[in-house]
């Protein structure tokens, strides 16, 4: 049950990096995450820094995919440990 919740939520590593590659200097890859306040810094300010800080950005991004999924797996495992309690009552 929650690896079938998890693989419907999580999000992909392949959409990430597609969405760097064409909107990095827009920063659509981490509005994607849900990082919307660093999105919108990129999108202000990327490219006053040459777009040397999207180019950086990219060995940053997959670590905060991990972060996103293992939070997501986490709430999933809560809410069914919850589910669980509320039906044992």
């Amino acid at each position: 049950m929650v690896q079938s919740e998890f693989e419907k939520k999580q999000k992909s590593k392949l959409i990430m990096y597609l969405l760097w590659w064409f909107t990095g200097v827009l920063g659509g890859h981490r509005f994607y995450l849900g990082d919307v306040g660093y999105g919108v810094a990129l999108l202000l300010f990327g490219w006053l820094t040459l777009f040397i800080w999207p180019l950086i950005d990219v060995f940053f991004i997959g670590k905060r995919l991990e972060q996103m999924n293992d939070h997501l797996e986490n709430d999933i495992i809560h809410q069914v440990k919850g589910y669980t309690q509320e039906a044992a009552h």
